[in-house]
């Protein structure tokens, strides 16, 4: 099972997005689970001043800042999604330092087990850091649907933030656990419940295998 060893257990939380991943992973942080969100060190990485953020600027121009000195998030992203070698050109500037960051925080885990939530964390092959892989699972209409209500964008601009993503089939395909969230947040919590206690008990398993 772990591909990792020594350390607690590392669980990978990814999901399509706007699949409900990060209402999953608070829900495991209410039961005193750390819990590392990959995509606040995509934003920790680029705030100002920084090497990342200097590189953005240099790569694709000082009008992707905005007057304050931040990056222009949502003109960046239209621009990436909508050009894969732009998007490619992005995660080498930055996938370094969030990988770095990510290292850091796993060192210094100590509890049972711990989450690493990353939207694509097969495509960037950061599943080699983790042990196992929970998916939260939507239809992709659904997630449609919630992506262009939550970010307030236009549908064409949603479908290509969807396609930059592992495809639902591929994601299930990589899951040694699913969390199905096309019911609701009440149905949620019994399926959080029983995979806090089986981390627990894989973690112990883990442990006493080290």
């Amino acid at each position: 099972m772990s591909r990792l060893r020594g350390g607690p257990l590392v669980v990978g939380l990814t999901g399509g997005i706007a699949s409900g991943k990060s209402t999953v992973g608070n829900l495991f942080v209410e039961r005193g689970v750390p819990l590392l969100d990959g995509d606040q060190v995509a934003r920790d990485v680029v705030a100002p001043p920084s090497p990342a953020l200097a590189a953005i600027a240099a790569h694709f121009g000082a009008d992707y800042l905005q007057a304050d000195g931040t990056l222009d998030r949502r003109r960046l992203r239209q621009r990436v999604f909508a050009d894969a070698g732009a998007r490619r050109e992005l995660e080498a500037i930055t996938h370094p330092l969030i990988r770095q960051r990510i290292a850091e925080w796993l060192q210094a885990q100590t509890g049972p087990y711990c989450f690493l939530s990353v939207a694509i964390l097969v495509e960037s092959s950061m599943d080699r850091l983790v042990d196992r892989i929970l998916v939260v699972d939507t239809p992709e209409e659904m997630q449609l649907e919630r992506l262009v209500h939550r970010d307030a964008i236009a549908e064409p601009l949603a479908r290509q933030m969807m396609a930059a993503q592992a495809s639902r089939a591929d994601r299930l395909k990589r899951a040694d656990d699913v969390i199905d969230n096309t019911q609701g947040p009440e149905s949620l919590l019994p399926q959080v419940e029983r995979l806090h206690e089986l981390y627990l008990q894989l973690a112990a398993n883990k442990e006493a295998g080290d």
